[in-house]
């Protein structure tokens, strides 16, 4: 029908490197025809600056996948939390999520993403989106409950912006959907630039 909102976009079908269910998830919610091919790329980490190293993860996770799947357009994506400069990815442990969360406590930190879509050997487009996020003052006890739920063990900096925690969200500049680790709306416009999506 003329007019009527298009539910899935009119692109070449997606292979997301990453078994995160936040990335579907934001993927499916946007019409960006995909499926999921999780990478088994070891994380090794070459660059220093924030952007630089979420930009290569995602190379990496990206890379690994299409080499198994020659000519098919595969994304890779990585997020990770920096605090005062030092980069927290996902907790090793219980008392790990608890330190990293009472470290931000009162301090605002970035949550980078970074972003990867290439074709063979060509990289399509590379790029990393970041925000700025602080949190309400948490109790002890509040972060206790909180990790204990196990809600934060698969998360870069130990917490989910997207749901219960959503509670202790004070501030947030830049792309909500970035903390979730895909921000669609610049991933969206840039598979524009590459004549990918119309």
């Amino acid at each position: 029908m003329a007019g009527e909102w298009e539910k899935e976009k009119n692109m070449e079908k997606i292979i997301l490197a990453s078994g995160s269910p936040r990335r579907s998830e934001l993927l499916e919610q946007a019409g960006i025809p995909f499926e999921v091919i999780k990478s088994g790329a070891e994380e090794i980490i070459t660059k220093t600056e924030p952007g630089e190293i979420v930009k290569e993860l995602s190379f990496c996770k990206a890379r690994t996948v299409v080499e198994e799947h020659p000519g098919c357009l595969v994304l890779g994506a990585d997020t990770i939390v920096v605090l005062d400069g030092q980069v927290l990815g996902k907790p090793k442990t219980k008392e790990h999520a608890m330190q990293m969360l009472r470290e931000m406590q009162g301090r605002a930190h970035q949550v980078y993403t970074g972003v990867t879509v290439i074709r063979d050997a060509q990289t399509v487009c590379s790029f990393y989106e970041k925000t700025e996020v602080v949190f309400y003052p948490m109790t002890d006890d509040e972060i206790r409950s909180y990790v204990e739920s196990g809600d934060c063990m698969d998360k870069a900096g130990a917490y989910g912006i997207q749901g219960s925690f959503a509670v202790y969200i004070k501030e947030i500049h830049g792309d909500y959907y970035n903390v979730m680790g895909l921000p669609v709306g610049k991933l969206w416009q840039e598979l524009k630039a590459c004549h990918i999506a119309e």
